[in-house]
């Protein structure tokens, strides 16, 4: 098997180390807000490690937005932030954790638009978006490629779509599990493309580009933070970026529509959670540190070479977190109640 390209190995390597940050010697240092005592002025919070859940695999492009943001958050906050990869059921298994975690910050949730997608799929969650969470603000909103292992007969997105028609019994369709992005971008594109596909599943994409590069898969769907070190590195064939305008990290991939495919159209958000009940004061002290590690130039470089970019600061907030997720959860129960997707 391939190997895959050192951006992502240097991502397993602080997956495997697991704490991200250690921030709690900022007294005197002058970027410090809070000064000696950190960010544990006002009711004590945090005095103890913070652990962010995202629930999907480590090194897959969620864990790898998280860990972007975790160690200027951590700054922000005069504290530690582990970050706990809770893989399972298209992120239901790690959200249905924290739901049930302590209200106090301490149980942080990353998630994508797997939370606004999940009551669609699963009759028995859980756990209900809106009212088992206090939203904290939006991270950022990642747009899909459409990727192929690199010797795959399809040269452009058209002869794409002309290929798997002409094989839809052979073609492999990878994605990391019921209720991901990358599946439900797959449904996108079936659905675009007018075809029934062979889907493997994986837990998670990392897993699932690492046997695209190997070859043991056709293609996929998923996001520019998993896939652009791939394709710059020419390890994967790329066929086009799902949004309005084209990528500046890609900028010779075409969008869906230039390609020829304008009825898929996807990007995949993501935002920070904690349980119903965690104190207002709590969750203003962590949208503070969201905002201060959004405006990280740091992340902001990091997340550029990835094809994406913070949201802007009025975005990174409960409301418009909230009014996101209201949105979504109307337009994906459509989505998948057309596409006759449910769980087993």
């Amino acid at each position: 098997m391939r190997t895959t390209s050192r951006y992502r190995a240097a991502v397993r390597m602080i997956a495997a180390i697991g704490v991200v940050s250690l921030a709690a010697a900022c007294a005197g240092n002058g970027g410090a807000t809070d000064g000696a005592t950190g960010g544990t002025a006002g009711g004590g919070y945090p005095d103890k490690n913070i652990t962010i859940i995202v629930p999907f695999s480590a090194g897959g492009p969620t864990d790898t937005v998280t860990r972007m943001i975790a160690e200027p958050m951590a700054a922000k906050l005069g504290t530690k932030i582990v970050v706990q990869n809770v893989e399972g059921a298209g992120g239901t298994v790690g959200a249905g954790e924290v739901a049930q975690a302590d209200p106090d910050g301490y149980t942080v949730l990353m998630h994508h638009i797997g939370m606004s997608t999940a009551p669609a799929l699963y009759q028995n969650l859980g756990y209900k978006p809106l009212e088992s969470f206090e939203t904290v603000g939006l991270v950022t909103e990642v747009p899909m490629t459409i990727v192929a292992r690199k010797d795959f007969e399809p040269k452009t997105l058209q002869e794409l779509v002309a290929h798997v028609k002409a094989n839809a019994g052979k073609v492999t369709l990878a994605n990391a599990g019921l209720g991901a992005a990358s599946h439900l971008c797959g449904l996108l594109f079936q659905t675009a493309a007018g075809v029934k596909l062979q889907e493997v599943p994986y837990e998670g994409t990392g897993p699932a580009l690492t046997d695209l590069v190997g070859g043991q898969v056709d293609f996929m769907c998923d996001q520019t933070t998993n896939t652009s070190g791939q394709i710059s590195a020419g390890e994967v064939k790329a066929y086009a970026v799902t949004t309005p305008e084209r990528v500046k990290s890609l900028p010779d991939l075409p969008t869906t529509t230039e390609a020829g495919l304008p009825g898929l159209q996807v990007s995949v958000w993501h935002g920070l959670y904690v349980p119903k009940g965690t104190p207002q004061d709590v969750v203003q002290k962590l949208t503070e540190a969201l905002k201060t590690a959004l405006a990280d130039q740091k992340v902001i470089d990091q997340m550029a070479k990835l094809g994406t970019a913070p949201v802007p600061a009025e975005d990174a907030t409960p409301q418009a977190h909230r009014a996101k997720l209201e949105e979504q959860l109307g337009t994906w129960a459509k989505v998948i109640a057309d596409a006759g997707v449910k769980a087993s």
